[in-house]
């Protein structure tokens, strides 16, 4: 079994469900102490004990500023550092653009905009050179997709942080990269459809749309930021690696 990250300190924001889960799951497999956010202490606490002895579960919101402190001052006070951040916790919410509100706006925006910011911001004071921080877009922020202009706009402005974050860190050793799903099959696509029939129906739409012909898996993305984290990336930095079955190339 890889050992890539024995003894380093994973912080996954949002790792409670889908994606998150399973690269915390990835993570503590290849020997991570992992950090595990999330806003459902029931979800959470399962989350944890599904991952296993290696996972530590930590209640916090990150749309709210004094969560996230919160979080990152439980984490040095038990781990004291953070090795590989994965910025995840992100939220979905489709509509006509008639139908956004001001709440939805600043709902929506606040998780996976601000919160995410402010995350990176927060950890930084707890990590140091060789740290690797993985950000959570979307194919979203490259194709346009009807009723999805909110979410797309918020995963679009984290593909730029990924950019600019990289830049600003480069010095200090600390690589910033992004990682944009496709469709990918949890829990999370179901906010795009009502109703079991249309689900189902929207589900064999786009993977009749994907050059690949299917959803991808959590696995698969897991893997991808597994790598983007390890030292096997080590010369890479303000880059973005779509696992989205070519959908963004062709």
């Amino acid at each position: 079994m890889a050992t890539r990250f024995e003894g380093q300190v994973v912080l996954v924001t949002g790792g409670n469900s889908g994606l998150g889960l399973e690269a915390a799951r990835a993570f503590a497999a290849e020997g991570a102490e992992v950090v595990i956010s999330g806003r459902d202490r029931a979800k959470l606490d399962a989350a944890v004990a599904g991952v296993g002895s290696k996972a530590t579960g930590i209640v916090a919101d990150v749309s709210r500023l004094q969560d996230i402190a919160s979080l990152m001052r439980k984490v040095a006070g038990s781990k004291g550092r953070i090795d590989v951040l994965f910025a995840n916790a992100g939220i979905a919410r489709f509509a006509p653009i008639e139908s956004v509100s001001e709440a939805d706006w600043d709902g929506l925006m606040g998780t996976n905009l601000k919160g995410l910011y402010f995350t990176v911001q927060q950890a930084l004071p707890l990590m140091r050179r060789g740290g690797a921080i993985v950000l959570n877009a979307s194919l979203a922020a490259r194709k346009g997709v009807s009723n999805a202009s909110l979410y797309s706009a918020s995963k679009a402005a984290i593909r730029s942080l990924g950019r600019s974050l990289g830049a600003e860190l480069v010095d200090r050793g600390i690589r910033v990269n992004v990682v944009s799903p496709g469709p990918i099959d949890t829990p999370i696509f179901e906010t795009f459809a009502t109703g079991a029939d249309e689900v189902a129906a929207t589900k064999r739409q786009w993977a009749g749309d994907n050059p690949m012909k299917r959803f991808g898996t959590p696995a698969e993305v897991a893997h991808a930021v597994l790598f983007l984290a390890s030292a096997e990336a080590s010369y890479i930095t303000g880059s973005e690696l779509p696992v989205d079955g070519g959908a963004a190339s062709f």
